[in-house]
């Protein structure tokens, strides 16, 4: 009954727990790192994410690649 409890606070409050895991990984790379070392790490994971959503939304790698990659004959 207790994972279910845990199951509809998690479903309820995602956002929440996300920031906040978020929050807490930055400032502990800030603390490791310094403030521009971290920035850089989520500016490249920022990029990393938008280039996989991208390849979820082009359907797979080779549509990608040919949509970006493509030689295009304007003649």
């Amino acid at each position: 009954m207790t994972e279910l409890n845990w199951l509809i606070i998690i479903n309820r409050h995602w956002g929440k727990i996300l920031g906040g895991l978020l929050g807490l990984i930055f400032a502990l790379l800030v603390v490791n790192y310094g403030f521009w070392l971290s920035l850089f790490i989520f500016l490249c994971i920022a990029i990393g994410l938008l280039i996989g959503w991208r390849l979820d939304v082009s359907n797979g790698l080779g549509r990608f690649l040919n949509r970006y990659f493509s030689s295009r004959d304007d003649h």
